[in-house]
This record gives structure tokens, C-alpha cells and sequence, in this order.
């Protein structure tokens, strides 16, 4: 959706609270946009109070921002914020995205995107638990698997050994 498209659908206001200074676009994925005001993308120092529009704003028809709420009231500690997205009711598509897995990604200690294959170096000596050796900086770790379900571990051979290493510790070639 372009950013006039946003702008038409939101009436130029914030889909949160209806604010019409400071308007951004934010994307919640897998949806899409939704055009937020400085408050509401949590650019400032705005009560608690002020995230009670998250409970209007779950009515919109546009099943994007419902998501979108769904999403902000999950990250907000409050028990009314929990009841709150305990009771929405969600269309059909909005539905589908706040149940779809999340995607998990690997990235090493400088931030780069990790991919099945790769090949990364050790930033650390690691000892390996279990393996009575230490795998030394500097050692090229090839055809890493990534984690599936933890964004924090992959897997390669050193020294032939199979083992888990920390993201962390690791650098992309």
C-alpha cells in the first residue's frame, strides 16, 4: 500500500488514537502498514493512559489494524491491555496473522542476516561442553544449520564435532 493509500484510508488521523501530528507508517508483518502518530509508535514518553485508545481502535474494519492492535496490546504489561486483547474479536484475516508462526531470524554478533549454509567465524574461544576441546577464535565454521525455533543457536562441525553455537559468537564470512 503507498503512502497516499495509508494516508486515504486512515482520514490522515493515527488508526490508534486519532491524532493527526507526527503521522508515520509503521509495518506490522505479516499484514502490512498502519499510520501511527509519534505517541502511539512509542517515540515519546506517553502514559499508560493514552494506549486506552487501543481499546476503541480494536473496532476498526480494516482487518490490518486489528492486527496491528492485537499486536500492541500483547506488549503492553497492564492487565487491562491482557483483557483487552483477550476479548477482541478478530476478522478472519487478522485472525490468520496473529496465530501464524513467527518468523525466526539468525543474525550473528554484528547484526548480519544468518542462512542455512553459511559460513561464519568464531569471535570467541568456546569451550565445547561434553567434546573435551576448545574450539579456538578465529575458526571458520562451514554449512551452518540454522535453529529452527531459537534465534539464538546454530549448528556446525568443528574439529568434526557436530555442536550448538551461541549466534552471538559468531561472525558471517
Amino acid at each position: 500500500m503507498t503512502q497516499a493509500e495509508l494516508i486515504a484510508r486512515a482520514e490522515g488521523k493515527c488508526e490508534f488514537c486519532g491524532a493527526g501530528q507526527g503521522l508515520e507508517a509503521v509495518d506490522f508483518a505479516p499484514a502490512g502498514a498502519v499510520l501511527l502518530c509519534a505517541d502511539c509508535r512509542g517515540e515519546t514518553d506517553a502514559p499508560d493512559d493514552h494506549f486506552r485508545c487501543l481499546e476503541g481502535a480494536a473496532w476498526s474494519p480494516e482487518p490490518v489494524v486489528q492486527f496491528a492492535v492485537w499486536a500492541s496490546l500483547g506488549r503492553r504489561p497492564s492487565p487491562w491491555a491482557q483483557e483487552a486483547r483477550a476479548a477482541m474479536m478478530l476478522a478472519p484475516e487478522a485472525e490468520a496473522w496473529a496465530h501464524a508462526p513467527a518468523a525466526v531470524e539468525h543474525r550473528d554478533s554484528h547484526g548480519a542476516l544468518l542462512a542455512n549454509g553459511d559460513t561464519v567465524t568464531l569471535i570467541k574461544d568456546l569451550p565445547v561442553k561434553g567434546a573435551g576441546f576448545t574450539a579456538k577464535r578465529g575458526t571458520a565454521v562451514r554449512g551452518i544449520s540454522l535453529v529452527a525455533d531459537n534465534a539464538a543457536h546454530i549448528e556446525g562441525r568443528v574439529e568434526g564435532q557436530r555442536i550448538v553455537i551461541l549466534t552471538e559468537f559468531v561472525k558471517k564470512r
